[in-house]
């Protein structure tokens, strides 16, 4: 049997957060390990209890969530965090994704979609729907652009051939399965090569291959 998923609630709002423990608490591969109102105890929680995801609110007083996200991150490379907001496509929250974060959610999300959020970033995969994920940063694409400057030697040096259309699909906002038909691979075999291309680029996960595909200008090439 494996460990069970490691979650931090972290939310200005009491109610809010019990709400989200009695829905995770639920499922038998999740356990709320703690909670904390805000940034500086989201950090020190995060050092204490290890968890595998933070559920990280961004607009609280003192420490926001895009700074707590940046830190976590930092200091706690393997925790995952979710980024919870309020409308789509809030600045907050893709601050919070710049500075580290996997993904987002919206506050009113439904349970299966709350659920499904925190598995998905556990494994690797951004908390949205490929498309999704696409579709922000689209949106956002100049901000990314403008954000880190073009670096003049092949940064997908070390990937082979193979890895390097994996990439590019990731970039797409394809999924695993989407890869494998347009490759003729089987998904064993591109999950396998997901894998090596997030580790050859020091990627987070699919998320930050997205937006390291923008930063690079690769975004939209094949």
């Amino acid at each position: 049997m494996t460990d069970p998923i490691r979650v931090l609630l972290v939310d200005d709002q009491a109610l809010i957060r019990i709400g989200f423990r009695l829905v995770l608490e639920a499922e038998p591969d999740i356990v709320v390990v703690g909670e904390a109102g805000d940034g500086a105890a989201a950090l020190a929680q995060s050092a204490a209890l290890e968890p595998d995801v933070v559920l990280m609110d961004v607009r609280m007083p003192g420490m926001d969530g895009i700074a707590a996200t940046a830190e976590i991150v930092r200091q706690h490379p393997s925790v995952r965090v979710l980024v919870l907001t309020t409308f789509d496509l809030d600045e907050y929250a893709f601050g919070a994704i710049r500075a580290g974060a996997s993904g987002f959610l919206l506050k009113d999300a439904e349970r299966t979609e709350l659920v499904a959020a925190v598995r998905a970033v556990h494994r690797g995969d951004g908390a949205l729907a490929p498309r999704a994920t696409r579709a922000l940063l689209d949106q956002l694409a100049p901000h990314l652009a403008s954000a880190v400057p073009a670096t003049a030697s092949d940064p997908l040096a070390e990937l082979t051939e193979r890895e390097r259309d994996v990439f590019h699909a990731i970039a797409q906002g394809l999924s695993n399965t989407e890869i494998a038909e347009r490759l003729f691979l089987s998904e064993s075999t591109v999950k396998t090569h997901v894998g090596r291309v997030l580790a050859k680029l020091d990627a987070r996960d699919r998320v930050h291959v997205v937006i390291l595909a923008y930063e690079w200008g690769l975004a939209g090439t094949a």
